[in-house]
């Protein structure tokens, strides 16, 4: 069993997260978050602190570079095992990232509402894919939470055996992880193959 000290947390959609982030807090999980998604867990009454205090650099380029640093990537790729990895953490000062909860912009809503073309591609996520594939990778030390469906699943974990995950857990959710990311470039690739016609 490996406990979750620290959770990042980035959403768009945060119906149903507040039961979760409710169980975590109560268990004395650390939130890491970032714009809209600190402000939610803020408005709840749980202490969160800004990626960009971590990262010490801003959102910047209207919101597309949030996350994207080696600081929050560091923290859910290092290997807790490899002493090579924890001693660089300590070195430049990368948290430990135990939990990464995390969905994705909606591309396929947005293309289906008939948005312009700057709008879809705006709705092209980044940072979120890019930490769903870090977490999953990471499935050893870190669990990925990738879309609001598996809120439940976590929330039902952690009320039956604390904040601690197996590792056959967290390779259930990274299986997981790997499914939404590999439907969601799907999507993005399939609008490109209509639209480049």
């Amino acid at each position: 069993m490996k406990n979750i000290k620290t959770a990042l947390v980035s959403v768009f959609h945060k119906d149903g997260l507040d039961e979760l982030l409710k169980k975590l807090n109560d268990e004395g999980v650390k939130f890491l978050s970032t714009g809209g998604t600190q402000k939610f867990i803020e408005s709840l009454g749980y202490e969160c602190q800004a990626v960009e205090d971590v990262t010490t650099y801003p959102s910047i380029l209207g919101g597309r570079v949030k996350t994207l640093h080696p600081k929050v990537f560091g923290g859910i790729l290092g290997r807790r095992a490899n002493e090579g990895d924890q001693q660089q953490m300590a070195q430049y000062e990368i948290p430990e990232i135990d939990l990464v909860i995390v969905d994705l912009y909606p591309f396929e809503q947005t293309v289906a509402s008939g948005a312009s073309e700057a709008d879809i591609i705006e709705k092209i996520d980044i940072g979120g894919i890019s930490l769903i594939r870090a977490g999953a990778k990471n499935f050893n030390d870190v669990v990925i939470v990738p879309s609001k469906a598996e809120y439940g699943v976590l929330l039902d974990i952690i009320n039956e055996q604390g904040a601690a995950t197996t590792l056959e857990q967290r390779r259930m959710f990274a299986t997981r992880a790997f499914g939404v990311s590999s439907h969601y470039d799907t999507a993005i690739n399939a609008w490109f193959v209509e639209t480049g016609k």
